[in-house]
């Protein structure tokens, strides 16, 4: 199931910024060609494609709603209009239950961008319906293929751990593990449905929020790069296994080898694991798993709640 991404193409979504960016930047470096699919594309982003832009391998810019249905599909087509066939697909476009769709903001309060008559919360269109819908889309066009196709997603260790001041979020990430485990079985027909879960990363969704950042204690672990996340997302395609200590520059003892196949998640961290779907021993404990101090906030969290000061518009 391993493929070179050499001479292949792939979409990802999310791509103007973080991790997918950087997954994009890693893909071209090895000869991929890349459909970047955002809202827009950050400075570094739009160098990229720049760069790209005539080249080969060559890198296209689509400016993409992936909470639209109509325009996940034009983004295959462009995809296959510019590049012909498509080998890899990371639906990897998320947000951190923002203010706009959020849980503790319901639909109509002056926060939240979700209408209480729209029935639908946007947090979840992003996170959740858009990398299902665009699984749909690729294994649509995969299934028929003679040579392998990969499919790479982005859960978290949200997936693992509850965490009162983000539930959506946190099962959107739970929920993304359990699809793509769920997807294990399709590797027989040729097609690897992966994902990465990465502890907190130093990416523009937490740096550049204070509210977000007042929850970080950098004192007592390292951020995950989106560098470090991106290689492990190349692995995932171009390997059959990984070393856990893949991300060490000077691992002290040999690391165990991790098998990747459909359905596998893996959690990185400074080093890297398969999360196992029972038992799990859970993200902590690991460098590279930021610890999240977020007891005043869920203190006032519950004051807010007995209040009577939440679930009104």
């Amino acid at each position: 199931m391993a493929q070179s991404v050499k001479g292949k193409t792939a979409i990802v979504t999310g791509a103007g910024s973080g991790i997918n960016m950087c997954f994009v930047q890693l893909l071209l470096r090895n000869g991929c060609n890349c459909l970047l699919a955002d809202l827009a594309l950050r400075p570094e982003a739009q160098a990229t494609v720049d760069q790209y832009s005539t080249s080969s391998p060559r890198a296209v810019f689509l400016k993409t709603d992936v909470t639209d249905w109509a325009q996940l599909e034009k983004m295959f087509e462009v995809a296959e209009k510019e590049f012909g066939q498509i080998d890899i697909v990371c639906p990897g476009a998320g947000v951190y239950e923002p203010p706009f769709s959020n849980f503790w903001h319901p639909p109509g309060s002056p926060e939240s961008r979700d209408s209480p008559s729209a029935s639908r919360y946007g947090v979840l269109d992003i996170n959740l319906t858009h990398p299902i819908r665009t699984t749909q889309l690729a294994i649509a066009r995969f299934a028929s293929s003679e040579t392998p196709k990969t499919i790479v997603h982005i859960s978290s260790i949200a997936g693992q751990c509850p965490f009162l001041v983000t539930p959506m979020y946190v099962a959107t990430k739970h929920a993304i593990s359990g699809f793509v485990r769920s997807l294990a079985k399709l590797d027989t027909i040729g097609i690897r449905v992966t994902a990465v879960a990465p502890g907190i990363v130093k990416t523009p969704l937490w740096t550049e929020n204070p509210e977000k950042m007042e929850f970080i204690n950098e004192s007592k672990d390292e951020w995950v790069t989106p560098d470090e996340v991106a290689e492990v997302m190349l692995a995932l395609v171009e390997r059959d296994q990984v070393n856990e200590n893949m991300l060490l520059s000077n691992p002290k003892e040999p690391g165990q080898t991790i098998p990747i196949q459909g359905g596998a998640v893996l959690e990185v961290s400074k080093t890297v694991r398969m999360v196992s779907p029972f038992n799990d021993p859970g993200p902590f404990g690991r460098s590279g798993n930021l610890l999240v101090d977020s007891g005043e906030t869920e203190e006032n969290l519950l004051r807010r709640v007995q209040s009577g000061g939440l679930g009104k518009q």
